[in-house]
């Protein structure tokens, strides 16, 4: 596996690789990899001739308390895991690669409407840096398929939705949850829990499940599942930001008899903000 840093042996690699009529498939990450990530790069070597990766942790999507600073960086590990499983070239860009001094005069690029509900109303501005790197990496990359991840449901539709407004030549696929053992989604960010916290944590995942049965038998209140399933969580230590059942495909209130539904939770443990979801098929 090659690594490169700049944009311009990031093309010229590319570039020999487009001449050998290789089909490219692009996984973005900020690294700290876990087998959440190593499973796209799996369903990504099933796509393509050739696998590019990118460890960027992009400071657009931070806001002003969050983790930037804290965030895990594990280069030389994640380099390991990549060669091990099989991609083709690794790009770790520099902030100054991606944006220009100030990021206060970079051009953004923003989805309406899916940018400021749910996970966005709580991390205004955040699926603007989301959007705004991701078509920076697709117009350096210029892959022909792209992988993300099924557990941040709200980013992945937010990105196919702007690939389709941009008419970026890309098929975004969506590849599914990775769990542990005891059903708590793999997150980088479960390594800030402390032992308490983690034994806590998976009780997310069995709570979502619960609304989940439920649906599946015929309960049709759905405000009164998400406050039963809310007041569980309070109960078991978490602060909830929320818990909601949606319309799969643009994550709006659902109608009435709807049956492509998504169930979507995000709650804090401790100091760690934790996402998980569950796609429902009615039908």
């Amino acid at each position: 596996m090659n690594s490169v840093s700049t944009i311009v042996e990031l093309r010229l690699q590319i570039a020999g690789w487009r001449a050998a009529g290789d089909r490219i498939a692009f996984v973005p990450t900020m690294g700290n990899l876990h087998e959440g990530h190593l499973k796209l790069v799996d369903a990504a070597k099933e796509q393509a001739d050739r696998v590019v990766v990118s460890i960027f942790v992009n400071p657009m999507q931070f806001g002003a308390n969050e983790d930037l600073d804290a965030y895990p960086k594990t280069p030389e590990q994640d380099s390991a895991l990549l060669e091990e499983r099989g991609a083709d070239l690794l790009f770790l860009p520099a902030v100054a690669d991606i944006y220009p001094p100030s990021k206060s005069e970079v051009t953004v690029v923003e989805v309406p409407e899916i940018s400021d509900i749910l996970c966005g109303a709580s991390r205004p501005g955040h699926f603007r840096g989301v959007t705004t790197v991701v078509a920076k990496l697709f117009n350096m990359v210029q892959p022909d398929v792209a992988l993300f991840g099924e557990k941040d449901l709200q980013q992945l539709i937010a990105i196919r939705r702007m690939t389709t407004d941009l008419n970026f030549p890309i098929e975004i696929i969506g590849v599914p949850i990775v769990r542990e053992s005891d059903g708590l989604a793999m997150s980088s960010r479960n390594g800030y829990l402390n032992e308490s916290e983690r034994s806590v944590a998976p009780r997310l995942y069995q709570i979502i499940s619960k609304i989940r049965e439920k649906l599946q038998s015929g309960v049709s209140d759905h405000l009164l599942l998400e406050e039963e399933a809310a007041a569980k969580l309070h109960a078991a230590g978490f602060r909830c930001d929320y818990i909601t059942i949606r319309r799969l495909s643009d994550l709006g209130e659902p109608d009435e008899g709807e049956s492509q539904l998504a169930i979507l939770v995000a709650a804090w443990l401790g100091t760690t903000r934790l996402i998980d979801n569950i796609v429902i098929n009615l039908d």
